[in-house]
């Protein structure tokens, strides 16, 4: 295959097996889902780990799923099914529970740890696609993955499934994290290394330019003192302030550019209050958030900069969004 369109359209098939394997899985959740977050949840409030194991490509995805549980506050350990009948089941204790991934649920090595897993003790859930294999039968909970067939040509290579299988433990997690309440602070504990963790662990206060680094004006300033008190600030953006330090606008060398690319009197401009210019109460951030609060603000509303505010809603600095990559946040 050469064709670029042929090329492109068999990628985008690909998606829409996938795509329509999500949905069918999605509309598919009932009680079996509840009952396993109930067995989650119990299992780790009395002290226990969620373990996850799989054979093939499904040890890959339990391996995932296992990470993003233990990083969102479920407790969560990977066997390996062949190791475990080799030692490794001295990892797991009666009060913890195992999610046993297969789609076939017929996998040799998983059939094989089951009775050996539930000699200790352990409850058992099964993520399948078949409710009436093997697997499925010997398990307290069976989660159904009824995905549809792969999107390999061949119908063999764990694709559809494996996808669906991936998100259904993020499911699994997510829910996990709104039933035990876990917090972003809790969430920044577990990521204290890279741009998550500074993101996570750094406030706005780390930040933000303040003091003389920012340029803040009263709203009867000129648009050129504005300006002046831009480039003093080596900033792109003037935060407006009252008398009393109360956010009143912004005004950026974007919105000067436009105006005087849209007007024929520039002196007038210079001239004029920068009230009269400015983007009156904009979006402003208070100075005890999270760093992550400014990305997902920034994100959402595609602007570069971000006035910051104490408690009592007084300007005391600005975030531009040009420090963050210098603070390693993005």
């Amino acid at each position: 295959m050469t064709d670029k369109n042929d090329i492109l359209a068999c990628a985008r098939r690909v998606f829409d097996v996938e795509i329509g394997g999500l949905e069918k899985v999605r509309d598919s959740l009932g009680d079996a889902f509840v009952r396993t977050v109930g067995l989650m949840a119990e299992t780790l409030d009395a002290g226990g780990l969620i373990v996850v194991s799989g054979v093939g490509k499904s040890l890959h995805v339990a391996e995932k799923m296992s990470a993003v549980f233990a990083s969102t506050g479920t407790r969560s350990i990977v066997l390996n099914p062949v190791q475990a009948m080799h030692g490794d089941l001295g990892m797991t204790a009666p009060r913890d529970m195992l999610i046993a991934l297969s789609f076939s649920g017929e996998s040799d090595e998983l059939v094989k740890l089951v009775p050996a897993i539930r000699r200790h003790g352990l409850k058992i859930v099964a993520i399948t696609g078949n409710p009436d294999s093997a697997l499925a039968k010997m398990s307290d909970v069976t989660l159904t993955v009824p995905c549809g067939a792969e999107a390999c040509p061949f119908g063999m290579a764990p694709t559809n499934s494996a996808t669906s299988t991936m998100v259904m433990g993020d499911a699994l997690a997510m829910t996990m994290i709104e039933v035990r309440k876990f917090t972003v602070e809790e969430y920044a504990g577990n990521h204290p290394a890279g741009a998550i963790g500074r993101a996570l662990t750094l406030k706005v206060s780390d930040v933000m330019r303040k003091d003389d680094g920012f340029a803040k004006v009263a709203p009867d300033a000129t648009v050129l003192e504005s300006l002046m008190a831009m480039t003093k600030a080596k900033s792109g953006c003037a935060v407006v302030a009252d008398g009393d330090g109360m956010l009143q606008g912004v005004f950026t060398d974007g919105d000067f550019r436009r105006l005087v690319s849209s007007s024929g009197d520039q002196s007038s401009i210079l001239s004029a209050p920068v009230s009269q210019y400015m983007t009156a109460s904009p979006r402003s951030i208070t100075v005890s958030a999270y760093a992550a609060e400014i990305v997902k603000v920034f994100e959402e509303m595609r602007i570069d900069d971000l006035p910051v505010v104490d408690a009592s809603g007084r300007v005391i600095g600005l975030v531009d969004i040009q420090d963050l990559p210098k603070m390693k946040v993005i």
